[in-house]
């Protein structure tokens, strides 16, 4: 049979849609012999660090996980020019003197190191167009990065009865609203949840590249992403700690959405050699 005019058109799309997505499944499988990386800021020895890599690691054993913290900034770059994702981990306090409050860096607990080491990975990662998951500092560093600003501390400078923080710092809960227009209610299907949450700052200003898609019931940001889309790699950062509750199934789906972007970056990086 002949096809012309819009019919035909139409059917090129679709079987053009039909190969590449058949290239990347077929990628896919192949990943299992070849070595897709995947950059973490920091992901060290200690079992909170550690269980970032386990995350991404339970999601897809083949993967393979790089641990930056410890080179230095340049030499970090270089190594993310290998890698087909960026995670952003959780950690100390970003210095707040990049953001206009130098007064206040008496009240932070700081590693100036890993500010400037992540600046250098965030501004290779744009360059790169890599995909970027930021989790808790790495939401934070993130948005001071493009031009945002933070709440240096919650308790003495927001006003709120929730509890984003307890004295164990680790097993605080309380719940988010998720916007309905959102790459995380797209992948969750969900406009609410319960989060894990271990943090005294937050963002205040969000960079104008960005649009918050959660937030806790006090308003405080609990996820952002790019306001326009349209020719942007992917970016999800959220306060929490996904990386904690592997089990609950918006874990699972920032895990498999973050790792399905990696592998079509890996793809299209292979097919333009």
């Amino acid at each position: 049979m002949k096809y012309i005019g819009k019919d035909s058109a139409v059917l090129k799309i679709f079987f053009a849609i039909i190969f590449v997505h058949a290239a990347i499944s077929s990628f896919s499988q192949k990943g299992k012999q070849s070595n897709i990386l995947i950059a973490f800021s920091k992901a060290t020895t200690s079992e909170n660090y550690k269980a970032y890599m386990k995350w991404i690691s339970s999601a897809d054993s083949t993967i393979k996980c790089v641990n930056l913290y410890g080179k230095k900034p340049l030499e970090a770059a270089e190594i993310l020019e290998k890698c087909s994702g960026l995670v952003l981990t959780g950690g100390p306090d970003v210095n707040p003197e990049y953001y206009g409050k130098i007064s206040d860096t008496s009240r932070c607990e700081m590693d100036k190191y890993r500010d400037s080491l992540e600046f250098s990975l965030i501004q290779k990662a744009m360059q790169m167009q890599i995909p970027i998951l930021a989790i808790c500092r790495g939401e934070q560093i993130l948005n001071v990065y493009m031009g945002g600003s933070l709440i240096v501390d919650i308790p003495d400078d927001f006003d709120t009865s929730v509890k984003h923080r307890t004295d164990g710092g680790y097993n605080a809960i309380h719940p988010i609203k998720i916007s309905e227009k959102s790459l995380l209610f797209a992948i969750s299907e969900k406009n609410s949840d319960s989060v894990n949450t271990n943090h005294h700052q937050a963002v205040r200003q969000l960079a104008t590249c960005f649009v918050a898609t959660a937030f806790a019931d006090d308003g405080i940001i609990e996820a952002y992403e790019w306001k326009f889309k349209i020719g942007k790699p992917f970016l999800l950062a959220v306060q929490w700690h996904p990386e904690r509750k592997p089990e609950s199934l918006m874990s699972k789906e920032i895990g498999n959405e973050f790792l399905r972007n990696v592998r079509i970056f890996a793809f299209q990086r292979t097919i333009s050699k």
